[in-house]
């Protein structure tokens, strides 16, 4: 409600010299009073709708984030347990969108004993696969969707996180807008059609109202309990939002696994060669 409209209120409850009140009795009527409200409470529903955002609408920066994605990072995937030990992986993360696919190559490169390279592919339609490969093998492997939920690091930041396919789940609806910290946002509630492969029930993010870029994101896994991500650090580089880092931590339990990115390009020029299965064997 605007506050003209406020002004509308108090003015027809407290104005004794109101065109409207000095006719009511006399001249228009019952009838006419009750088309008057009629006809307010129409525009105040059509200006509060109007204002209401819509979930296709808010969709649309993360959707065109994934579908214009070229981007090259590294830094380092962070296990803090409950006594505050830090355990550490060097990372590189390219990502490339494709017709109908985005690409993504997780590379572990240290230690030594932990390098990996994970090869993971988005597709709005379905069929997402994520496939491993280590040193020495001769070819890369399918991860079984049943490991989706596991990780470099343990189940915090899985393999599966690193999918972010809810924007592409079918159900998709705004729950609220709030405040959170200094932003505004929209929370949207995003849920998987029946049979899909993925771990969790739902997804609500908060997408700031601004820059359209999630600030923090619970997801309800299917066995019970909720993953929080926690965006730090917003940047704004190359005409592209991103986070200096990520946060994610499991409701009532302690530690917590940490993204951080050091240095990264959003402009790549990445192409299919980056992607293929010879890349993926090399190390």
């Amino acid at each position: 409600m605007k506050p003209a409209d406020f002004a509308f209120i108090a003015s027809a409850r407290t104005n004794a010299r109101c065109p409207i009140h000095a006719q009511a009795p006399s001249r228009m009527g019952g009838k006419a009073i009750t088309y008057l409200l009629v006809l307010y409470l129409t525009l105040l529903a059509h200006n509060l709708l109007a204002e209401t955002p819509t979930a296709k609408a808010v969709l649309a920066g993360p959707v065109q984030a994934v579908q214009q994605a070229d981007y090259r990072a590294s830094g380092h995937l962070v296990r803090v347990d409950a006594a505050s030990k830090r355990t550490s992986y060097d990372v590189t993360i390219k990502g490339h969108w494709f017709p109908g696919v985005l690409r993504m190559l997780l590379q572990i490169t240290g230690p030594a004993d932990a390098r990996q390279n994970v090869l993971i592919e988005l597709r709005p339609e379905g069929e997402n696969s994520i496939r491993l490969a280590h040193p020495g093998d001769k070819a890369a492997t399918v991860l079984p969707f049943d490991k989706w939920s596991d990780g470099p690091l343990g189940p915090g930041f899985s393999y599966e996180d690193f999918l972010e396919d809810q924007y592409f789940w079918p159900g998709q609806t705004i729950t609220e807008s709030v405040r959170r910290g200094a932003r505004d946002c929209d929370v949207l509630k995003s849920t998987p059609a029946p049979g899909a492969k993925t771990h969790y029930t739902q997804v609500l993010t908060w997408l700031d109202h601004t820059i359209d870029f999630p600030i923090y994101a619970e997801k309800t896994l299917k066995g019970g309990g909720v993953k929080e991500f926690t965006s730090f650090g917003l940047r704004h580089y190359g005409g592209i939002w991103s986070a200096e880092q990520i946060e994610e931590k499991i409701h009532g339990q302690p530690g917590s696994t940490l993204l951080i990115i050091n240095r990264g390009s959003p402009k790549a020029n990445l192409t299919l060669a980056d992607f293929t299965p010879e890349r993926m064997l090399r190390f």
